[in-house]
């Protein structure tokens, strides 16, 4: 009896010590202070080497590899610079001083769109282009619009919601999936989540290895990114002194042998397990572990701001050496206190000791909304806070329906599934109905149809208008020819070029414009032609060989690359009785076309439905003037403007 007495208090001990921790406002501003100065050194730190290392590692005879040449750069802005390891994190510290500690997909969206305006790369540039074109969060970063989904970008820019939830480990896990699914899907979000996790838990924990198993815990155990990480653990107990072959077994696997739709140097899968590796073979030595996670290679800086980052929360800010926080002469204090902003539209220097004083005051405001407390000089946290993210409605691409076409579309996403939806105005296509936040059927009338649906909690109720387009029979697939002038993929000119894609996204022929394919192996086509800087006007469409009565064309753009992609004038022409080509006049553009024709700014498979008054045709094609855009890389020059396609529909009145 007296062994299960103590058996029930052991475990109710347990329960409470889970359940609520404490820390000393002093060591949690310390930790914090940990957070962003050890990012900035591994940012900073880091940068030389980035994608330097991808064959082979660095040797580590270069140990320690120290700034290099970027002490250049610490002295002409006599302080940290931003950069987008450090940047994004900030702005996002800025949204949740203006709305709150748990800002909404639509606040983020905000400061993306005013404070983003270049410098960002990957699924972060996809993202700002589908926000541009009207989409919330988590759509930008949905695989089937993202084309860069997979890449490393969440995992760099969501440190924060870590750090401001200390020892909520489940909360900081939920809460950075959440916000790693502004850019990114899949796999792809698991590496940030398993360090949202590892920050929140390392205010609390010291143990390395003991920091990951538990981080591991907040992922599925069949995750893609979780088995890697055990196999990193495995690796590391095999080789327990030889980081270097541990390395080459991971990067045969994961580089070497990826699938070719997801092999780049900026894999989101690769770079985690590198930061991984360099934290269990740098086992909690500062200087070990941000030199293995710039040997280790591939986009290392980015691993060297996260996994510091962590590491100056584990032991805090403190335990930064002089040399590296302080390398200038003349310098008392960590990089100055000054983060001079180089790369973010319209966002302040700051004092680095101010950042810090305003991040700890907004994790004092969440450990508080959580359901912790604040005692004298000492902060209790409730270790099982939850994070249920805010009620909104979330914009993404409106349903595709089609007469006779069976329609499976959701309104809701992982954001708002779990709220309850409601149709409370309008009138649905005959042969659709709505359950629950999706639509089910085939449609058999075409139209447009307007409705309001309610989304709402216990707490509350929020309402939002949608158009719904019916279609008729899409009359591509069945065109006799199909208009273009370039009509082959000049392959050769590709491969010369700086792409960022899966080389199995390319399509070889212009045939696939019709295919009803809109993404995925072989489903996008670039008019890629002879090297040349020339501008060129580039057109698809079809023929015909009896009339069709045509007041419709619904164009599908594929995925682009930072050089090209895009168009600077679009127009529709259909062919006349006399043989020649005429404009079908004014049409309506369904959203509006952008108003800038940067590639920077441009969503990633955007669908633009063109109404006009019906013309009676045996051929109609649309023109567009391929965009030259200007590029740093070198692999750019004096390739040809071009435009990238994966559909074009035709409908008749």
């Amino acid at each position: 009896m007296k062994q299960f007495i103590t058996f029930i208090l052991i475990f109710i001990a347990n329960i409470l010590f889970v359940s609520a921790q404490k820390i000393s406002k002093a060591e949690l501003k310390d930790k914090i202070a940990g957070a962003w100065i050890g990012q900035m050194v591994g940012n900073i730190y880091g940068l030389p080497f980035e994608n330097k290392f991808v064959d082979e590692p660095a040797d580590e005879s270069r140990f320690p590899f120290g700034y290099t040449k970027n002490l250049d750069k610490l002295q002409k802005y006599d302080g940290a610079f931003s950069d987008d390891d450090t940047d994004v994190e900030y702005l996002y510290l800025i949204m949740m001083e203006k709305y709150g500690v748990e800002p909404t997909y639509a606040n983020l969206r905000e400061g993306w769109m005013y404070h983003i305006r270049d410098r960002v790369w990957l699924a972060n540039r996809a993202a700002l282009g589908l926000m541009h074109f009207g989409f919330t969060p988590p759509f930008t970063g949905d695989k089937s619009l993202n084309p860069h989904w997979y890449q490393i970008d969440p995992q760099l820019i969501n440190e924060i919601w870590g750090y401001t939830a200390p020892g909520m480990v489940a909360y900081a896990a939920q809460k950075s999936d959440w916000a790693a699914r502004i850019t990114s899907d899949s796999w792809a979000v698991s590496p940030t989540i398993l360090y949202g996790a590892m920050y929140a838990n390392a205010f609390f924990c010291k143990d390395v290895r003991k920091l990951i198993k538990q981080g591991l815990k907040e992922l599925e155990p069949d995750d893609r990114y979780a088995i890697a990480v055990r196999e990193m653990i495995a690796l590391h107990d095999k080789y327990p002194q030889d980081w270097a072959k541990a390395r080459q077994i991971m990067a045969e696997k994961y580089y070497i042998k990826e699938p070719a739709m997801t092999k780049t140097i900026w894999n989101a899968n690769l770079n985690g397990l590198c930061g991984i590796l360099a934290m269990l073979y740098g086992n909690g030595d500062f200087q070990r572990t941000l030199d293995l996670c710039c040997a280790m290679g591939f986009d290392c800086d980015n691993q060297a701001a996260t996994i510091s980052g962590l590491l100056g929360v584990m032991f805090g800010a403190k335990m930064l050496s002089k040399s590296l926080t302080m390398p200038i002469k003349g310098w008392n204090k960590p990089f100055n206190d000054r983060y001079i902003n180089i790369t973010r539209f319209d966002m302040p220097d700051a004092s680095i000791q101010d950042i810090i004083n305003r991040t700890y005051n907004k994790a004092v405001e969440l450990v508080c909304a959580k359901g912790g407390k604040v005692n004298g000089e000492i902060i209790h946290v409730n270790a099982k806070a939850q994070f249920m993210p805010p009620m909104e409605f979330c914009i993404g691409p409106n349903p595709d329906m089609e007469i006779g076409l069976p329609v499976n579309y959701s309104f809701a996403c992982k954001a708002n599934e779990k709220y309850q939806w409601k149709l409370i105005k309008g009138n649905l296509p005959t042969g659709v109905a709505f359950q629950n936040g999706r639509l089910i059927g085939t449609p058999k009338e075409a139209g447009k149809y307007p409705i309001t649906l309610q989304l709402s909690s216990t707490k509350e109720a929020i309402t939002k208008n949608f158009e719904l387009l019916v279609k008729t029979r899409n009359i591509a697939p069945k065109a006799d020819t199909i208009y273009a002038n370039i009509r082959k993929l000049n392959e050769e000119v590709l491969d010369s070029c700086w792409i960022t894609f899966g080389k199995p996204m390319y399509a070889k022929s212009v045939k696939v414009i019709n295919d009803g394919i809109k993404n995925g192996i072989g489903s996008v086509f670039y008019s890629l032609a002879a090297k040349s800087r020339l501008p060129k006007i580039d057109y698809f469409g079809y023929g015909w060989k009896e009339k069709h009565n045509i007041n419709m064309l619904v164009l599908n753009m594929g995925c682009l690359e930072e050089f090209g992609g895009w168009f600077t004038s679009l127009n529709i022409q259909y062919l006349g009785s006399d043989n020649h080509w005429h404009d079908v006049g004014n049409f309506k553009s369904i959203p509006e076309l952008p108003q800038t024709d940067i590639v920077f700014f441009q969503p990633h498979f955007a669908q633009y439905v063109f109404e006009f008054s019906a013309v009676e045709t045996e051929g109609i094609r649309i023109l567009m003037d391929a965009k030259v855009q200007e590029h740093w890389h070198k692999y750019t020059k004096n390739v040809s403007s071009f435009i990238s396609i994966t559909e074009l529909g035709v409908y008749e009145k």
